[in-house]
């Protein structure tokens, strides 16, 4: 059983004083920090308020909203799948998937496997959809979602794209292949036997006063919003059981925990099988990296009135939590940065921050100079585009009758040609709120092909990005 925790260590003392401060200076409505090491819990605490309307404090037992934290948690009951024999990480991803499949614009999709959609490598491309329940749309069939969004853009196995929509297809094939629905298999196979009681894949009016209340960047509430990606976003959990979550991802073998995943696999979901940049990849639900000399094994989450970290140092027995009820990403990561600097010997900040390189600016070959036309696939119709790439490095696109435009901040990134533009898409889901139009587009031979994302333009609330396969080739002159 875990040890009475020290709400007041020693060696915490700076950092609780820092976030006082912080709470007042930045407006933050609150923080809860859970810290574990060997596994015993030795400092978790809540400052500030949960809800400030309500004046109900925050402390270790509050429930938040985990945003991406979900997915180590979604990654853990696909391990339970794998680990009883029901599941096949390295099998196409469409064996698991029924009748709406997949479709591979690009690449094959018989290579998008389970690991791949796992570790972000699948060829699915952006996407976040939010649905609030004081707006007149709700939450879609997920079969409806993959058919109108399930498109591999690049080769699976190409690169690391982070795809919200990649962990709704894994909770998805998780109700499939348990015959539970998702939420009942991730509170019935990992939250109970870890000893998460209160833990939740969303929550309900029987949680009223229980969970801190999500803040927009006008310090006012958000209604509560649902996702068509829940298994990406959607867990409520306290620091005080967040952790436990995190000692046993750390193998501490807590007396009170059952073992849900052999030693073995959870090894191999921290094993890291694409790489993000250097020293910093992506196992099967964690991203792995090299700090100061340690191996660091963590999940964080950023969206509306949302700010999440959980980080492991396996090596050092140590699991760290931090937890806010507003989009203060920023001031997150200092304190876990805090905290690992008291509880790490030489631990400095992360010196690849430092040379962040920036995107190289668009200077376009003479293969890419000319005129190219193609369309723009959506659920309903092929739209006409087309671009004139300029030797200037000047693109002008043209998307249906629309009027032809001037493409902003041009870049080369990642070997795709990136901007931004004014448009209409003509698609219900994006036309939900006021957004750009932004290309990523990747020379191959005399074709430009990738995705049109609508990202929604910044608002009180958090808005959608919704991914559109494209495909244009070079036109003789």
């Amino acid at each position: 059983m875990n040890q009475k925790p020290h709400t007041q260590h020693d060696a915490f003392t700076d950092i609780r004083e820092l976030i006082r401060q912080k709470l007042v200076k930045k407006n933050v409505p609150s923080i809860t920090i859970a810290v574990a090491k060997n596994g015993v819990t030795i400092w978790e605490e809540g400052f500030g308020w949960a809800d400030k309307e309500n004046q109900i404090p925050a402390d270790e037992h509050t429930l938040y909203s985990l945003a991406s934290i979900t997915k180590p948690i979604t990654a853990t009951g696909l391990m339970i799948l794998k680990e009883q024999g029901k599941l096949d990480l390295d099998k196409p991803i469409n064996d698991y998937l029924g009748d709406t499949k997949l479709k591979a614009w690009v690449g094959d999709q018989k290579d998008a496997t389970v690991r791949r959609v796992a570790n972000h490598s699948s060829g699915l491309p952006l996407h976040c959809q939010f649905f609030y329940e004081d707006e007149p749309y709700s939450t879609p069939p997920f079969e409806e979602t993959l058919r109108r969004f399930g498109n591999i853009v690049a080769a699976p196995g190409e690169r690391y794209r982070y795809s919200n929509l990649g962990y709704g297809i894994l909770d998805y094939v998780i109700s499939r292949i348990s015959g539970k629905s998702y939420p009942d298999f991730i509170r019935e196979e990992v939250f109970l036997p870890l000893g998460m009681n209160t833990a939740y894949v969303n929550i309900g009016e029987e949680h009223e006063g229980q969970h801190a209340i999500r803040y927009g960047v006008d310090d006012q509430p958000l209604p509560f919003y649902d996702f068509d990606h829940r298994g990406a976003s959607a867990v409520y959990s306290s620091a005080h059981e967040l952790v436990r979550f995190g000692m046993f991802h750390l193998k501490n073998h807590l007396k009170d925990q059952e073992a849900i995943l052999s030693d073995e696999n959870i090894d191999e979901m921290q094993r890291p099988t694409m790489k993000i940049k250097e020293d910093i990849g992506y196992g099967i639900g964690w991203e792995v990296s090299k700090q100061s000399g340690y191996s660091i094994v963590s999940h964080d989450g950023a969206m509306g009135g949302v700010a999440t970290q959980l980080v492991l140092v396996p090596s050092e027995s140590l699991a760290v939590v931090v937890l806010c009820n507003s989009r203060q990403y920023a001031l997150t990561s200092l304190i876990v940065k805090e905290i690992l600097s008291v509880m790490l010997p030489g631990y400095g900040s992360r010196a690849e921050e430092e040379g962040k390189q920036e995107p190289m600016a668009f200077k376009p070959s003479p293969e890419l100079v000319g005129e190219w036309s193609g369309s723009v696939h959506t659920y309903k119709e092929d739209i006409p585009i087309s671009l004139s790439i300029k030797d200037s490095g000047d693109i002008h696109i043209k998307m249906r009758s629309q009027l032809t435009t001037l493409l902003d901040n041009t870049r080369l990134q990642d070997g795709y040609i990136k901007g931004s533009f004014s448009g209409d898409i003509g698609t219900e889901d994006s036309n939900r709120l006021p957004y750009n139009l932004h290309i990523a587009l990747k020379p191959r031979n005399k074709v430009l092909n990738g995705s049109v994302i609508s990202i929604s333009l910044p608002g009180k609330r958090p808005g959608n990005a919704l991914s559109y396969w494209a495909e244009l080739r070079k036109v003789d002159v």
